[in-house]
């Protein structure tokens, strides 16, 4: 109980720390402080969470590991002839964590189930989704190479797909644990069209402290529906 208490308080002071060195524009410590906070939340998801999901808790090991790479690659550049590897590194990285993500949240659905009563639901949604990735990575065209551009394609179609799927779950069970699921996966889209817009539109500092406070709002219901239990119904129990 103790080492919780300490990983809680600790996370917690993280959390308004990471903040304040956003507004102060201070990057460099904010991604170093961000990155032991996705290292103590990974922490305290493998202490608290009794049981624990394969996929969620690879999620949190993939997004940790691309947080600490991304602070070291401010300090060590990987890369020839004009390349960053390292950008494809990271980002890979966290595709490969909302691919995890998006894993979890489908086993505990009953899939067939969700397309015989949400098929219009569904068409819709991909309509929605192939729309806003068309538009949002479209932004950054004329300032990403093709393999940028297609990485970055690659990541903005995966957000959509987090999102579109929390909201499916949401409507099929109706609980708090996919409530908080949902919530999560939102402040993420936010979170991440709002670097999108820091990165490539307009460098203003308000923005990055929103992406900032977004993502910790994310894993704070991440984490909260990782406590939940999960309420399946009768059909679903081979979900498990």
């Amino acid at each position: 109980m103790k080492l919780r208490t300490i990983l809680i308080s600790t996370l917690i002071v993280f959390s308004v720390v990471f903040i304040g060195l956003q507004i102060a524009q201070l990057e460099l410590q904010a991604a170093g402080v961000r990155a032991l906070l996705l290292l103590l939340l990974t922490a305290l998801y493998c202490n608290k969470v009794k049981h624990k999901r394969l996929f969620f808790f690879l999620f949190f090991i993939a997004f940790a590991l691309a947080e600490t790479l991304n602070f070291f690659s401010l300090f060590i550049k990987v890369g020839t002839n004009n390349v960053d590897y390292s950008y494809y590194l990271v980002n890979s990285l966290y595709i490969l964590s909302y691919i995890f993500l998006i894993i979890q949240v489908i086993k505990g659905m009953d899939v067939k189930d969700v397309i015989r009563k949400f098929p219009l639901h569904i068409i819709i949604l991909v309509i929605l989704d192939i729309s806003s990735v068309l538009v949002v990575t479209n932004t950054t065209k004329s300032q990403l190479n093709n393999h940028e551009y297609s990485l970055e394609f690659v990541y903005n179609a995966v957000i959509m797909l987090l999102l579109t799927v929390a909201l499916i779950n949401y409507i099929h069970k109706d609980d708090k644990k996919s409530m908080n699921l949902l919530l999560a996966s939102i402040f993420i889209v936010f979170s991440e069209v709002i670097q999108l817009t820091y990165f490539y539109v307009a460098e203003i500092n308000i923005l990055n402290v929103f992406c900032s406070l977004f993502l910790v709002l994310a894993f704070l219901f991440f984490y909260l529906q990782a406590r939940l239990p999960y309420q399946l119904k009768p059909n679903e129990l081979h979900k498990i």
